[in-house]
């Protein structure tokens, strides 16, 4: 069903528009959140990471969010500051090793400070994510987001695909000791038919 999903033209082709190439999918998720104290996600990028610890070069990488169930203003909705993805904001600190079995859960390093969160907030905005299921949403790899706690009874899960440029495969990483595995960070690079 998800690969369905993948190489559905309305999903697909809108990725390619986007980034002005073919595209692969360089990671993608579900993301559930059930009701009564679901954890939200802080703001952070997705680039430094992937930069980071996958090894993508360059911000041709863009992710769509589609709701699987209704996304309310209440039930820990997507949170986006629109317009962020023109400015990088790099993030102290090294990469611990491993650090993908716990930044999936919860975000530590490559988390902005709180000024420049304030700071960028208060150029951009921030506009939540809401819709029934089957709605979506795109932003770059390097929009400023997160996601609040579900402590509402609503479930709110969302399918996240991650289409990277294939002009824009991933090489060593960067500030990593070694590459995250194949399933959080794609090394197949075909593209997406």
């Amino acid at each position: 069903m998800f690969a369905n999903l993948v190489r559905d033209e309305r999903v697909v082709g809108r990725a390619r528009q986007i980034l002005g190439s073919d595209v692969y999918v360089h990671q993608s998720r579900i993301n559930v959140k059930p009701g009564f104290g679901a954890s939200g996600f802080y703001w952070h990028s997705d680039f430094e990471t992937w930069h980071a610890e996958d090894g993508l070069p360059n911000m041709r990488t863009v992710s769509v969010s589609i709701a699987l169930t209704e996304n309310l203003d209440t039930n820990g909705g997507l949170m986006i500051m629109p317009g962020s993805h023109r400015t990088f904001l790099g993030c102290a600190g090294a990469t611990p090793k491993d650090n993908y079995k716990k930044s999936l859960q919860m975000q530590d390093a490559g988390t902005p400070s709180d000024e420049a969160l304030t700071r960028m907030a208060s150029d951009h905005g921030i506009k939540l994510f809401t819709g029934r299921a089957g709605s979506a949403t795109w932003f770059d790899c390097n929009c400023m987001h997160g996601s609040g706690d579900n402590i509402t009874p609503f479930p709110r899960s969302n399918v996240f695909i991650v289409f990277n440029s294939v002009e824009n495969t991933a090489v060593e990483p960067f500030a990593a000791p070694v590459r995250r595995p194949e399933f959080i960070g794609a090394r197949d690079f075909t593209p997406v038919r």
